[in-house]
């Protein structure tokens, strides 16, 4: 199938976890921001949790989630900057069986023109583990809506092109991609 040619939109099943030592259910408007724009993406929200930044109390949810057969996709929330309680890329790096690189790059890039240079100040990362892709981004709604609006949302859509994330998803909903991308000439 050539890379052109265009594939169905298909709902993926999203997982979201904010780390944080002080948002609630009440407060958490980041990990709502995701939240929404999934739904609104039409994907399907299938868990939703708030931790401590703390390495394995993140490792553990993490990992829970990469275990299941219904999580194509975890986005983390939070502890990605420098502070003393900032652990979300400890947690998760360990995890990952694949690294993607160019997320934190792009992510990067994007938000300078946003920010300005504080963007030096995000360790945002995504990796794939277990055919799961997992999004590690910053604690604020703005980043959040940045990462999804400008990234996430096309590279989580099966019919954008010529590459998407869909493909390498080891349980999204069992479809057949094109994966031009992966075995390009």
């Amino acid at each position: 199938m050539s890379h052109k040619q265009k594939q169905p939109f298909q709902p993926l099943t999203i997982a979201v976890h904010t780390v944080s030592d002080t948002r609630t259910e009440e407060n958490d408007t980041s990990g709502l921001a995701l939240v929404n724009r999934l739904k609104e993406a039409g994907h399907t929200l299938v868990d939703k949790q708030i931790t401590k930044d703390d390495i394995f109390h993140i490792r553990k949810v993490v990992s829970d989630w990469i275990y299941r057969d219904d999580v194509n996709v975890v986005l983390i929330t939070g502890g990605t900057g420098f502070t003393v309680r900032d652990n979300t890329p400890q947690a998760v790096t360990p995890l990952l069986e694949k690294k993607v690189p160019g997320f934190g790059e792009l992510f990067r890039q994007i938000s300078y023109t946003e920010i300005g240079t504080s963007t030096v100040q995000s360790r945002a990362l995504a990796g794939i583990s277990n055919g799961t892709l997992i999004v590690c981004m910053p604690g604020s709604p703005n980043a959040c809506k940045t990462a999804w609006d400008k990234i996430l949302k096309d590279q989580l859509d099966a019919s954008h092109r010529p590459c998407n994330f869909v493909e390498h998803l080891v349980n999204a909903n069992q479809i057949e991609v094109d994966s031009s991308c992966s075995s390009r000439d």
